[in-house]
Order: C-alpha cells, then sequence, then structure tokens
C-alpha cells in the first residue's frame, strides 16, 4: 500500500485537475448555448439551399457543365472540419477515422483541404497530403471563408487537379448527440438528387404534387449554374462550420463532465485509502505502545 504522504499527494493533484476540468466544462457550455442558436437558426436555411439546389439540378434533364460531369479522373479533395484543439473526446478522432480508415479515401488518391489543427496533424502522421490548411476558420466562422474555400476549390477543379469535392465534418443534432457526416458536394451526384426529389413528390399530397416538368434557365443554363452552385457550396461549407463548431463544444463540454465525475470517483477512493493507511498507523503505533508497556512490567 502507498504511504500516507503519496496517497495525500496524488489526491491534491487529482483536486487541482478537477478544478481546471470544472472551469474548461463552463467554458464550453458557455460557448455551447452561443454556438447551439447559431447552428439552429441556420440550419433550416442551408437545409432549404440544399434540397433546391438538388431539386433544380435533378430538373435539369440533360444540362452538361464541368461541374456536373461525373466519372472525371483525378484525385478526391476533402475539407475535413476538426478543431484546433483537444480534449474533446472522440470529436476529433471520429472525423479522422471517417476518412483514414474508408477504403474509398487512399493516400494516392486524396488530398486534404484541412480546418482544424487536430485533422490536419492527424492526417499527417497517417501519410495524407495537406493541400491547405484553413485552421483560423473554425475559431468564429463566416460566410466569407466559406466563399474563399469554394473558390480556391472550384478553381482546383477547374483545372483537373482534383476530379471530386467532399466535405467531412460533425453535423449537431443535439447537445449530447453529434454525427459525423461525409458528403459529396461535386460532381454533384445526379442520381442522389433525383431520387430526392421523386421521394418528395411521391410524399406530397396529390393535390399539392408538381408535374414532372424540365427546368428552364433563366439566363442560360451554364451562366445560371455558374451562379447557383458556388453559392450551394459556399453555403454547405459554411453550415458545416457553425455545426462543426457547436458539436465541439457539446463534445468538449461532455468530455470535461466525465473527466470531473472521474476525478471525484478518484477523490474518495483515495479519501478512502488514506483513511485506511492512517487507521492502520494508527493501530500499529497502539501495538508498539501496549506492546512496550508490557515488556516494562
Amino acid at each position: 500500500m502507498a504511504s500516507m504522504r503519496d496517497i495525500k499527494r496524488r489526491k491534491s493533484s487529482i483536486e487541482s485537475t478537477q478544478q481546471i476540468t470544472k472551469a474548461m466544462k463552463l467554458v464550453a457550455t458557455v460557448k455551447l448555448q452561443r454556438a447551439k442558436q447559431r447552428a439552429e437558426r441556420s440550419k433550416y436555411y442551408f437545409n432549404a439551399v440544399y434540397d433546391t439546389v438538388t431539386s433544380i439540378l435533378a430538373r435539369a434533364g440533360g444540362v452538361e457543365h464541368p461541374w456536373l460531369q461525373a466519372g472525371r479522373e483525378g484525385k478526391k479533395a476533402v475539407i475535413m472540419i476538426t478543431s484546433n484543439k483537444g480534449l474533446a473526446g472522440g470529436y476529433n478522432s471520429n472525423i479522422t477515422k471517417m476518412i483514414t480508415r474508408n477504403p474509398d479515401f487512399t493516400k494516392d488518391n486524396t488530398t486534404i483541404y484541412a480546418i482544424g489543427k487536430k485533422g490536419k496533424d492527424a492526417c499527417v502522421r497517417a501519410g495524407y497530403p495537406i493541400m491547405k490548411d484553413y485552421s483560423e476558420a473554425i475559431e468564429e466562422p463566416a460566410y466569407q471563408d466559406g466563399m474563399k474555400i469554394t473558390k480556391e476549390l472550384l478553381a482546383a477543379f477547374e483545372a483537373g487537379e482534383i476530379a471530386e469535392i467532399w466535405l467531412a465534418y460533425t453535423f449537431f443534432k443535439n447537445t449530447v448527440s453529434h454525427v459525423p457526416t461525409l458528403m459529396k458536394l461535386l460532381p454533384v451526384d445526379m442520381e442522389a438528387a433525383k431520387q430526392n426529389e421523386d421521394e418528395e413528390e411521391s410524399a406530397a399530397k396529390p393535390e399539392k404534387r408538381e408535374a414532372d416538368a424540365p427546368m428552364n434557365f433563366e439566363p442560360e443554363d451554364e451562366e445560371a449554374l455558374n451562379l447557383i452552385i458556388p453559392k450551394y457550396i459556399s453555403s454547405l461549407i459554411y453550415g458545416a462550420l457553425i455545426s462543426a463548431q457547436a458539436s465541439e463544444n457539446g463534445a468538449r463540454m461532455q468530455a470535461m463532465d466525465n473527466a470531473t465525475n472521474n476525478a471525484s470517483e478518484m477523490i474518495d477512493h483515495l479519501a478512502l485509502l488514506y483513511n485506511r493507511a492512517r487507521q492502520g498507523k494508527i493501530t500499529t503505533e497502539l501495538t508498539e505502545i501496549i506492546a512496550g508497556a508490557d515488556a516494562i512490567s
């Protein structure tokens, strides 16, 4: 058994750590409330943007555009959104594993556009090339960040440097539920868009079901898509940043709460060991005194 001094020193150390985890939990809770409100306010807009654009493309018929052409040869670009800080449970590792353990995303056919130092460092250790680092964007997400990333990715896409654009982030479902999500941005999956459109139409009431008419563009389809697609991608990236920020603070709050509770259990256990050691020491001293008294008499 450890000495009373060792037990007391370890208990004091854990109590200091517990104070830190309590403070971090409070900070994460405050940040979560702000990020949660922002995510919930914007969620409906970004869902509507996604549904609207996919519906337009599903009805576009035989429109030919470089951003809609599937089967291109080249690397897959993954926008990976993690955090710049740790101590958030499995938040960062879940996103990283979703890419590094996916057989479709190998070191040879994938390049990473990192948002968050933790994900970037993990991909570097795994051998994945990092094309760009936008880690500062996750601190205070802004729509301009999404526009900047979209502009650079579309330029690389048009230049043939990349063939697909994917988005990996954590979807904020609620305070305790955060879902790692992988979404394909380009080329737009026309089959999935058409399937979603058919499901929505079949679920609609007969009197409200729209006729299955082709989509007419004004101005011309290519010019219209040149305006729609960048805004569509920018909106999805920005929405993912907001959702990821809320998920990060929610995950950190849970992790720090669990750490605080574990520290309390360890402190209680150490207090019990300390009391047992103290009682044993007292018993030993009493035994020695009695034995000494018997020897004298």
